[in-house]
């Protein structure tokens, strides 16, 4: 049987390519996908090689690239010793941007019914979220700066908010982005166009105490050195994004002297297994996530900002070349729902 996926076949192009759909194992399931979101941080990274010959994302982006780790789909066959799971479920899963895939049933998490399909489409950019800000420790009380407001960004608005942070802060460039910012939970807002009255507002919202936990989510190397300055002595700097490359930064003045804390939180820090040490694997953080949409304590409907048919795929990313910072939640819709 044939499928069809997104590809890259190389940098600033894109194409729809024919694949065998290959048959589930013992293990696995076959899914036919409804809808995917596009994560536009990292596929515009991939889409446009926009990084350096010798580092992590060299590794990663190989070219020809399928794009795509977040989509939501029926499972339509269930190989022997697969349980949990039958045919016509909805799940929940890290696969490209394709009519089909064949996975481990191991990674798929179930869809509650009171979950809309674009909401579940969110998933694995929750889930790397929820685990950036477990590793922060956001706590009841502490004050949050998120700088940059793309989907991550918006994500971590949510979910240190829930957590109790205040005042949570949001930085941007965008008028667009800051107003969905409001929405997500942002307690104040800041244009950045000029840093200098970035760090007075802030340190004004602080009453002079400056940030304890400042989230950099614009992946702009020469962003982070700027960015770092908000957070107070001895509190925490978080890279949630992927930068693009090397920073240049003083290191006594910025992260010596202050005393502040640095800390890493790719989506790949999540554990694969359960420990009572680190429960919070990406799949529990799923679970987490769905529950908290299907209560009502997590709202993710606002950031749905395009819709596309999968066939107008390479449309989508044009879009997002031209005005990403007019866009958000990008859905590729492959079946109805």
């Amino acid at each position: 049987m044939k499928g069809f996926r997104i590809v890259f076949p190389s940098a600033n192009n894109i194409a729809i390519e024919e694949f065998d759909i290959r048959e589930p194992s013992e293990d696995e399931v076959l899914i036919e996908t409804i809808a995917t979101l596009i994560s536009t941080g990292t596929e515009l990274t991939a889409l446009m090689g926009d990084f350096p010959e010798q580092s992590a994302w060299s590794t990663y982006v190989k070219y020809p690239f399928v794009p795509g780790y977040s989509s939501v789909g029926r499972v339509v066959k269930c190989g022997a010793k697969v349980r949990g799971f039958i045919v016509g479920d909805l799940v929940a899963a890290t696969s490209p941007h394709a009519t089909h895939a064949t996975v481990s049933s191991a990674q798929l998490i179930s869809i509650p019914s009171k979950i809309s399909v674009e909401e579940a489409c969110f998933h694995t950019i929750a889930a790397g979220v929820m685990n950036s800000v477990r590793l922060a420790r956001v706590s009841l009380g502490e004050s949050v700066a998120v700088v940059g407001l793309g989907l991550l960004g918006q994500m971590a608005v949510i979910f240190s908010r829930i957590s109790g942070a205040y005042p949570v802060i949001a930085i941007d460039i965008s008028d667009f982005r800051l107003n969905l910012s409001r929405i997500s939970g942002a307690t104040h807002t800041i244009r950045a166009d000029r840093w200098e009255n970035v760090v007075e507002t802030v340190r004004e919202i602080t009453k002079g105490r400056m940030v304890d936990k400042v989230f950099e989510v614009t992946g702009n190397p020469e962003v982070i050195p700027k960015a770092i300055t908000l957070t107070r002595s001895l509190g925490c700097f978080v890279v949630l994004s992927s930068p693009r490359g090397k920073t240049t930064m003083d290191f006594h003045d910025e992260v010596n002297r202050p005393s502040r804390i640095i800390i890493g939180t790719h989506f790949s820090s999540q554990p694969e297994y359960e420990t009572p040490y680190n429960p919070w694997t990406r799949k529990r953080n799923v679970e987490l996530f769905f529950d908290l949409l299907s209560a009502g304590y997590v709202k993710v409907n606002h950031l749905v900002t395009h819709r596309y048919f999968w066939r107008d795929a390479e449309e989508a990313y044009r879009m997002l070349l031209r005005d990403r910072a007019n866009a958000m939640g990008v859905i590729l819709q492959f079946k109805s729902y």
